[in-house]
């Protein structure tokens, strides 16, 4: 099992906006096979000393190096921490904190030293978590199963949740034909169904108010259909499992909502590019390291998409959002591209860290303007 820790997107912000005389980020693969570590630790070991050297060639006080240095060797002697890992791990540490996230993506190493964090590979996480809420129902039982890269997935407890269709109606069992009432037959059952559905709805509401995470539906027949008539979650996804769930476990059911949530990413992705040269027309896209730099300073990006393994050493103006490239990464510059996807999420900007081949002429990044600059 993968053990993993995904910073929310608020978590994001703060660690975007961390300054500090020496910000270390270190990204290396892990495996979940605790006797295979080795590699992992070594690689660990390697990463820290690039740092370090870095950290010494611009004079950074020998104290604040050292206590650094502490907390990433006692990190990578503590045989509790290697014991529960995933398939990467993000490091990020200054002589005064240190935070480390398990990740379920698999991430080039690297070593990024400058006064702020690098934190592009982490978006990757945060912009296809491969999270999702299924929703098991059918007449018989309903229930809401949480599932997460790597975790196993679980049945939640939702409050005011009706256990089956009949028990939604009152009733028994929809299946009595004989009148009751005005509702009976197919006719009522349909009626039935609506009732159970709007209950779920209802149930669903509360419990997913604000959240934006992907619902997929595991119902067949007229019940998935009426559902789908009443649901007011804006996030339900058009594709869904078409089987019953009755007999189908949570893992299974989180089984076979991956190739679901896989197909929702590339669709998105798809027409974020689609997107992308509608704009483009009107002089609102550009791929261009500088605009979109000076776009983000000001508040202009509305989406960005970056290349997950991008590192373009430099610094952008505090003020103008004018770029100045470095030949080469030290401790004196850090990742343009990550630090403009910093200034476009903290203006409300919709962000998500994808593969070059997904980026409009696979360049370094893409970014969506809310007005022309």
């Amino acid at each position: 099992m993968l053990h993993v820790d995904i910073p929310t997107r608020s978590e994001f912000g703060v660690l975007s906006g961390v300054r500090s005389d020496a910000c270390v980020s270190i990204y290396l693969r892990t495996t979940p096979l605790t006797q295979d570590l080795d590699a992992s630790r070594i690689e660990l070991g390697n990463l820290a000393r690039q740092a370090r050297e870095q950290l010494m060639s611009i004079g950074l006080d020998k104290r604040r190096l050292a206590l650094l240095m502490e907390e990433l060797d006692a990190m990578a002697d503590d045989e509790e921490f290697w014991r529960l890992q995933a398939n990467s791990l993000a490091v990020l540490a200054t002589p005064d904190s240190l935070r480390t996230f398990r990740l379920a993506n698999s991430l080039t190493p690297m070593v990024q030293v400058s006064d702020r964090f690098h934190l592009k590979p982490l978006l990757r996480a945060i912009t296809f978590p491969h999270s999702a809420y299924i929703l098991a129902l059918s007449e018989s039982a309903v229930r809401l199963v949480e599932m997460h890269a790597g975790l196993p997935a679980a049945t939640l407890k939702i409050a005011d949740m009706p256990k089956s269709a009949a028990s939604a109606a009152g009733k028994s069992t929809l299946n009595d034909r004989s009148p009751s009432g005005r509702i009976h037959g197919l006719e009522g059952q349909n009626v039935r169904f609506q009732q159970y559905a709007r209950k779920v709805d209802a149930a669903l509401r509360s419990f997913l108010a604000g959240c934006e995470t992907p619902l997929i539906l595991a119902a067949t027949g007229r019940l998935a259909s009426v559902f789908r008539a009443v649901n007011s979650y804006p996030h339900l996804l058009p594709e869904g499992i078409e089987d019953s769930p009755d007999r189908i476990s949570d893992d299974e059911l989180a089984q076979a909502a991956r190739p679901v949530l896989d197909a929702f990413y590339a669709r998105e992705v798809d027409e974020l590019k689609a997107l992308f040269d509608k704009r483009a027309d009107d002089n609102r896209a550009t791929t261009d390291i500088s605009d979109a730099a000076r776009a983000a300073t000001f508040g202009a990006v509305e989406t960005l998409l970056v290349d997950m393994d991008a590192a373009i050493p430099g610094i952008v103006d505090e003020k103008t959002g004018a770029v100045s490239f470095a030949e080469n990464s030290d401790a004196g510059s850090y990742g343009i591209v990550d630090e403009i996807a910093a200034r476009a999420l903290s203006s409300g900007a919709r962000v998500f860290s994808v593969r070059r081949p997904d980026i409009p002429g696979q360049k370094e990044l893409a970014a969506i303007l809310r007005f022309p600059v």
